[in-house]
């Protein structure tokens, strides 16, 4: 199951009719499988992608697909091998995405799991097996990026509560979680310090490129969203950045590469592979 923002939104947003914040156009998904935009905010496979692959498991599918009426009346649908609620522009807070105008915010994205999805895999397999499943069961939340970018308009609150911060924080409150909560695993993944070691080091990972983007318009194409009309470089896999905000496929291979086999510098308290084993 995935929780999410655009970094592991595998194509939610192309079903919510107003939003603004889809990656379904030129461009997109261009080192992709026929090189077709698939919702993905990425030249190609996203975080969510690579995490799959590492649990030999196909991606999870976006809930509104599978919700979606043209699919129902094609098939059953079944959760039962996991769902992505992941939604571009989502935050922990609901009021996070007013500049893209429409998401499944965090709140949503749990309330769809609890009152539908939840409820359908208890009658499906029944109450027992489905305990039984979710205690092997990997839940992923990939949020907080947009709760943050708030933050940019006012430089005192980027020094005193920027992404470092904000990472110790949901560490304690991770621990505290777990203290209280008797036989709940985690592992936590720090995405700046791995973000930060590829700009540090961008040849030892194969990089050339750490500023630019990939896909985008202005100043290191970095100053307007990657659209049909904008620039872009000629090999998507030599850039850290995709677009003004997103990894390329490259870059997010090597942090779930991170997540599943990381040191304590990016994992805590144990790395993803431990977590499965456990």
């Amino acid at each position: 199951m995935y929780f999410g923002d655009s970094l592991v939104d595998v194509g939610n947003n192309n079903y919510l009719t107003l939003s603004i914040a889809k990656a379904n156009h030129r461009h997109y998904g261009i080192d992709f499988l026929d090189h077709k935009p698939t919702g993905r905010f990425s030249n190609g496979k996203n975080a969510a992608d690579f995490i799959g692959e590492k649990l030999g498991l196909a991606t999870s599918p976006p809930y509104l697909f599978l919700t979606s009426k043209a699919n129902k009346n094609e098939k059953n649908v079944s959760f039962i091998n996991g769902v992505s609620f992941a939604s571009a522009g989502a935050g922990i807070f609901d009021g996070t995405d007013e500049r893209y105008k429409q998401s499944l915010p965090l709140t949503k994205q749990v309330d769809y799991y609890s009152t539908v999805v939840y409820g359908e895999l208890t009658q499906e397999i029944g109450a027992s097996a489905l305990q039984k499943h979710l205690s092997k069961s990997i839940f992923a939340v990939v949020i907080g990026s947009n709760d943050l970018f708030g933050y940019f308009e006012s430089s005192e609150l980027q020094v005193d509560y920027w992404s470092v911060q904000y990472n110790k924080g949901l560490q304690s409150m991770l621990k505290e979680w777990q203290s209280k909560n008797e036989g709940i695993i985690y592992s936590y993944f720090d995405t700046y310090s791995a973000m930060s070691i590829l700009i540090q080091s961008p040849a030892s990972y194969g990089f050339t490129e750490v500023k630019g983007a990939c896909c985008g318009l202005g100043e290191l194409n970095a100053r307007a969203p990657c659209l049909p009309m904008s620039n872009l470089c000629p090999n998507g896999q030599d850039h850290v950045f995709w677009d003004q905000f997103h990894p390329t496929e490259a870059a997010s291979r090597i942090f779930v590469d991170k997540i599943f086999y990381g040191s304590s510098t990016y994992t805590s308290p144990i790395n993803m592979r431990q977590l499965v084993a456990a």
